[in-house]
């Protein structure tokens, strides 16, 4: 190894490693040159590749199709995902990826949300496009963490749950019931009120997951097996139906049809899963045990069933007996 001074004032390092080629490179200060020679002389002594990695010129679609086939295609909603991460990347001009930072994103951001997307979509736009950077550092696709970590989801007013009354649910059972648009839609409804299941869950049910008073699912959001006890009656009335109509098929299209045809009013996005709200919220209200209620539902964690907790008696209970007025004329 050598440095010297240039005739015209500069700085030349001069690097013949152990093994790879000679590498020479001029600097204008001579700070510049020894900083550069300290860095080769200790990668020289560890028998490192020393030449300097060409910039990942990459842009942001190509990551995302990298994460899509080594990753994203393993998902149950990888193609969805997929799909609104490819229109995301178009939206932001398709930038070098390695450049997306927090302020394009707070930009894309503030046009999607002009444009009428929801904060929660919003949210989980960014959510997927952190899982990109994220899922392919671990892979060491990319030698960089996300570069946008510290932007944080929009902060949502949190939403009051929305559950069926006891009329209600006779109201829109006796609605599904009297329809002649497809035979399976009141008996998938059926399911999610008897055992809080997702509607995808009920309706990809097949007849080996029908066991003596117990209906296992296994197609779940949290990918875990969960199995609910059922009344005899049930399974014989979806043994019945199979035997008649077949195996059930896609209808929850006809079944937000009829439910917006009842004097039912859901909130916005809560047109199928208000059937599990229902459920939880009527199991809390009957004296159900919330850890017991986590288990039916399948939450992966107990914050997420802790959503029902106001509605269980002893809580409302409490509300009077422990609070500032009690024993207070008014």
């Amino acid at each position: 190894m050598a440095i010297f001074q240039l005739p015209d004032g500069r700085w030349k390092v001069d690097v013949e490693p152990i093994k790879g080629k000679r590498f020479r490179k001029t600097f204008k200060t001579k700070t510049e040159a020894q900083r550069f020679e300290a860095t080769c002389r200790t990668k020289v002594v560890d028998n490192r590749d020393w030449s300097p990695k060409p910039k990942d010129k990459r842009r942001l679609s190509e990551l995302v199709q990298l994460w899509y086939e080594l990753h994203g295609v393993a998902l149950s909603d990888g193609l969805r995902r997929f799909t609104i991460l490819k229109a995301a990347a178009t939206f932001m001009g398709d930038p070098v990826a390695h450049k997306v930072d927090g302020a394009l994103i707070a930009s894309a951001r503030a046009r999607w949300i002009a444009k009428g997307v929801t904060g929660k979509t919003a949210n989980n736009r960014l959510g997927y496009l952190k899982s990109v950077y994220n899922e392919l550092h671990k892979l060491d696709v990319i030698d960089y963490p996300c570069p946008f970590t510290r932007i944080k989801p929009i902060r949502l007013q949190e939403r009051p749950l929305a559950y069926l009354t006891k009329p209600q649910i006779t109201e829109l059972l006796n609605a599904l019931r009297d329809r002649t648009t497809g035979p399976h839609t009141y008996m998938v409804a059926l399911i999610c009120l008897s055992t809080g299941a997702r509607w995808g869950e009920a309706q990809a049910l097949t007849p080996d997951r029908i066991g003596a008073g117990v209906i296992t699912f296994a197609n779940t959001k949290s990918k875990r097996v969960r199995a609910v006890p059922v009344s005899p009656s049930l399974v014989q009335a979806i043994q019945e139906h199979w035997a008649k109509h077949g195996p059930f098929t896609n209808c929850m299209g006809v079944f937000r049809k009829v439910l917006h045809l009842t004097s039912i009013n859901p909130p916005k996005g809560q047109a199928s899963h208000i059937l599990r709200h229902t459920f939880a919220a009527h199991f809390i209200m009957g004296g159900g045990h919330i850890v017991t209620l986590k288990e039916i539902l399948g939450h992966a964690s107990l914050a997420m069933t802790m959503r029902y907790s106001h509605l269980a008696p002893e809580h409302l209970h409490d509300a009077i007996r422990l609070g500032p007025m009690q024993g207070l004329t008014v």
